[in-house]
């Protein structure tokens, strides 16, 4: 089934982690992808550690896009074409039983990813086991398809009156 968590208000990340953890502790494998971070953030040094749980991220995705150059721009969207290619390997060969994609959603609606061939997995591959994605805006298509949406509204942040993300609550 495809889940989405989406929306501008913290959790998102957060929700597929939690489910990370949950089908890892059922032996289920977990393939957890990270599009638009470079892995540094909290909850990837755990995950790193369970057994059953694989991560993959951009390594060189240090800061927000909008103070990238095109050099990185195009860096970043062909390290982003080979996570989800890697993705697409792992559901073909049916390695994983929950596939997570992370941030994939702004890394597609900003086409920082091989638009034809993200189509393609969205497409061909979201039924071969459990997947899901985050970011801030699904696509109608996504909508559609999707078994399980849940919005993330920011009603309150302290972002809000100034204060910067957190280590260990926001990243």
């Amino acid at each position: 089934m495809l889940h989405i968590y989406y929306g501008n208000g913290k959790g998102k990340t957060t929700a597929a982690v939690g489910l990370a953890v949950r089908a890892a502790g059922a032996d289920m494998k977990v393939g957890f992808f990270q599009f638009l971070k470079n892995g540094s953030s909290s909850e990837m040094t755990i995950l790193k550690n369970i057994d059953n749980i694989e991560v993959f991220c951009c390594d060189k995705c240090n800061k927000f896009t909008f103070s990238m150059n095109e050099q990185e721009l195009d860096y970043i969207t062909q390290q982003h074409t080979k996570m989800l290619r890697k993705a697409a390997e792992l559901l073909e060969k049916g390695d994983v039983k929950l596939l997570v994609l992370d941030e994939f959603l702004d890394a597609y609606n900003k086409k920082l990813i091989d638009i034809e061939f993200a189509d393609y997995f969205i497409d061909n591959m979201l039924d071969k086991c459990e997947v899901v994605l985050t970011g801030r805006t699904p696509t109608e298509k996504l909508k559609k398809a999707v078994d399980y949406l849940t919005e993330m509204s920011a009603v309150k942040h302290p972002y809000t009156k100034g204060i910067s993300a957190r280590k260990g609550i926001e990243y």
